[in-house]
């Protein structure tokens, strides 16, 4: 997986308050809130997952491809 750069301009109480979440876990801030992105994504996702087999199994369910002929 190619790596890319993101750069972000945070207040400095937040950049403390993140600084002291990571150290408690031993991390550093850039792995803490990568970590914390993917974690973020992945319930995202999962929801998602969640929500659409909720409405198939109750019978709301549309394929996407439903109106496409």
């Amino acid at each position: 997986m190619a790596s890319r750069v993101l750069s972000m301009r945070m207040d400095g109480d937040l950049l403390d308050r993140l600084q002291a979440h990571a150290a408690k876990r031993g991390m550093s801030v850039q792995d803490y809130i990568v970590r914390t992105l993917i974690r973020d994504d992945f319930d995202e996702r999962l929801k998602a997952s969640v929500d659409e087999t909720e409405q198939f199994y109750t019978g709301g369910y549309v394929r996407p491809s439903a109106g496409i002929r």
